[in-house]
């Protein structure tokens, strides 16, 4: 082993979360520094009276992949956080009153899926097994790697994977091959928002997505999903970490195409041997870097790519328990619309979808006093120049309004609710234009081409976060903040 190395770890969230322990744990001194007062993120709890919510990820899949960070660094998963599978996990409902489940035990789906269409239901066993391909290929030649060059993109058995995981069909054509039931079809594009993207415009790369829900399945953790977040925070600190919450770094010094400390807001100088930067690199790089110092990823460059949906978000505390499943989905007529109202008018749908997430459904200590309504609606990201286009009181009457029809009349037993916009977003979390998921994957090459997670320009600076490989998503962070960690380490070891 090299000599122990100082590295600057530039953003809290999950992804900078893991890689301090992976660092820490292979023996470097690791110092994380994040702005604000809690860790973990956007993954934070929010408390309204005896009301408890998860702001951040509501659906987790590969609890493996979590359970990981912590077994590699020689601690024991259980003694953090525990998870509990959801076997049947979310309901869609319809405009005309129809609805059907989503499980991860395939005769219940063949069952919901047959009271809507017996034809896509005949269809289900083969979509099950192409999307477990799909996986199965991303696990093995994309997920677990890093990308420093384009040079990385060249081997001959990635090429053929790239080819392999239908990069030219969008998510929609993809499902029209198994589902011939609208309604079907439209549950299943949703997928594509958990990548902040438009199912007819993404790549049928996500359609496994599926896979992780309906083979391996979705998850809850016991006492909620913020467990997550508080689990690693406890194992970084036991392992050594210095944690510096409240701490926003001003800029990243350089010399001689290398990092070598960091300068806090309160012009804080902290030496070290290397960083990473977790967090989206569309407003950190430009913000943390003089431009001088990185034309691999000039202003130029980053202004190409596109900000994935952003949210708007009502946690609401309800004095009733509504008839509603953990995870819940109130379609609209209109989907596509939708998304041509998100990403081509940059404009709030009139009509949205609309998912809630009641974890006291599954946890009632959660809120024993009534249900804690998660209500989530997809939203454009902030204009250019960082404009919300609609009224959030008016969009909040909207949203109430619309579930009303559905049967879920909200005002009467109102407590208390908190609203989080996308300019919120964008305030609290850095987030280009407010964008949940850093770039969209809306065209072909920012889903294989994203920024790489190792600085063209600084050897030893190494990238973390949703707008980098390996993409958006709780696990997929997780797994850029292991992979930018080991690379940094052999990096170190040169």
């Amino acid at each position: 082993m090299s000599k122990k190395k100082t590295i600057a770890v530039i953003g809290g969230g999950l992804g900078g979360l893991a890689a301090s322990i992976r660092l820490q744990s292979r023996g470097h001194q690791v110092l994380l520094f994040e702005k604000n007062d809690h860790t973990g993120g956007k993954l934070h709890d929010v408390r309204l009276g005896t009301y408890t919510f998860d702001f951040g990820p509501n659906t987790i899949t590969m609890p493996h992949v979590f359970q990981n960070v912590l077994q590699e660094a020689g601690e024991s998963p259980d003694d953090y956080f525990t998870f509990e599978r959801l076997t049947t996990h979310t309901k869609n409902a319809f405009p005309d009153g129809s609805s059907f489940c989503f499980s991860s035990d395939p005769e219940r789906m063949e069952e919901e899926l047959a009271g809507l269409d017996p034809k896509s239901a005949k269809g289900y066993r083969s979509y099950l097994k192409e999307v477990s391909h799909l996986y199965e290929l991303a696990d093995t030649h994309f997920l677990k790697r890093t990308f420093s060059s384009w040079k990385d993109y060249m081997s001959l058995p990635l090429a053929k994977a790239l080819m392999s995981v239908k990069p030219l069909r969008s998510l929609d054509a993809f499902h029209r091959q198994f589902f011939s039931d609208g309604r079907i079809i439209q549950a299943f594009n949703r997928y594509a928002t958990y990548i902040g993207s438009s199912p007819y415009r993404s790549p049928a790369t996500f359609a496994l997505i599926g896979h992780l829900e309906l083979n391996d399945g979705v998850y809850y953790t016991k006492g909620g999903n913020v467990e997550i977040a508080k689990g690693l925070t406890k194992a970084a600190r036991k392992l050594g970490v210095t944690i510096l919450t409240g701490t926003e770094i001003e800029r990243i010094e350089t010399s001689s195409h290398r990092v070598t400390g960091v300068v806090t807001k309160e012009d804080h100088f902290y030496k070290a041997d290397g960083a990473v930067m977790n967090g989206d690199l569309l407003t950190q790089v430009p913000s943390l870097l003089d431009e001088r110092v990185r034309p691999g990823l000039s202003n130029k460059k980053m202004e190409r790519f596109s900000p994935s949906v952003s949210a708007f978000v009502m946690m609401v505390a309800v004095r009733k328990r509504f008839d509603l499943h953990h995870h819940h989905v109130f379609f609209n007529d209109d989907y596509k619309g939708e998304f041509e109202s998100i990403f081509t008018h940059q404009s709030f749908a009139k009509d949205p979808t609309i998912y809630i997430c009641t974890s006291s459904k599954t946890d009632p200590l959660r809120s024993p006093d009534g249900d804690n309504l998660f209500i989530l609606v997809n939203a454009p990201p902030l204009t250019k120049k960082g404009l919300m286009t609609v009224d959030t009181k008016e969009y909040e009457t909207l949203i109430f309004d619309r579930l009303r029809e559905h049967g879920i009349d909200i005002r009467p037993f109102l407590e208390s609710k908190k609203t989080v916009t996308p300019e919120d977003i964008a305030n609290r979390f850095y987030a280009f234009r407010g964008s949940l998921y850093g770039i969209a994957s809306n065209r072909r090459s920012d889903t294989f081409l994203r920024p790489y997670n190792q600085s063209a320009d600084l050897s030893n600076l190494f990238f973390a976060g949703g707008s980098t490989h390996p993409g958006g998503g709780s696990p997929m962070v997780i797994l850029s903040g292991m992979n930018a960690a080991d690379s940094l380490i052999r990096e170190l070891g040169k």
